[in-house]
């Protein structure tokens, strides 16, 4: 076995274990993650940003210029160095209106953990990645992120908003 053993003072610190992957969910605000984890989501090639936490991105990273002159393809990784932390944008798409392919969705992950692994990112905070308004499947889209981060110390923080309570509003449209 190639992991390191920890030894009794080590215990409690931050220790390094090969393969240390894991995933966690937290329900809550993703800009509220701690300042020096990295953050991700979904954007196509031409960096519109007009919907979606993407919109929130957009106004609190700015950086759309930046962006695009990198130049990234679909199944890329552009990237943002803001506040001390990387924001990453997976290319998943050419245009805005398109959907993204679970091929495109793991090759810009693909690209993001070789971006990681270079510059000793160890965690990533982001949302459902490609399952609000792309319509990809979570079920399909958390072993995606497993297979391409099982290997690495990386682990990842997945954001999901409070569920939303019924309002008397809410009802009645549904019966209309």
């Amino acid at each position: 076995m190639s992991s390191k053993l920890e030894s009794p003072a080590s215990i409690g610190q931050m220790k390094h274990v090969k393969d240390s992957w894991r995933m966690n969910y937290v329900t809550g605000d993703l800009f509220s993650c701690p300042e020096d984890e990295a953050l991700a989501h979904c954007i196509s090639e031409d960096c519109r940003m007009g919907a979606g936490i993407a919109v929130l991105f957009k106004q609190k990273f700015k950086g759309v210029s930046e962006l695009k002159e990198q130049k990234k393809e679909t199944g890329q990784c552009a990237v943002l160095m803001r506040g001390g932390r990387f924001v990453y944008y997976l290319i998943t798409k050419k245009r805005a209106f398109q959907k993204p392919t679970y091929t495109s969705l793991r090759q810009s992950l693909e690209d993001m953990r070789s971006h990681c692994v270079k510059n000793g990112v160890r965690r990533i905070s982001m949302p459902r990645i490609g399952c609000g308004l792309d319509r990809l499947e979570w079920a399909k889209v958390s072993v995606i992120l497993e297979q391409v981060f099982k290997h690495t110390n990386i682990s990842i923080t997945v954001y999901s908003l409070p569920q939303k309570t019924e309002t008397t509003v809410m009802k009645g449209n549904l019966c209309r």
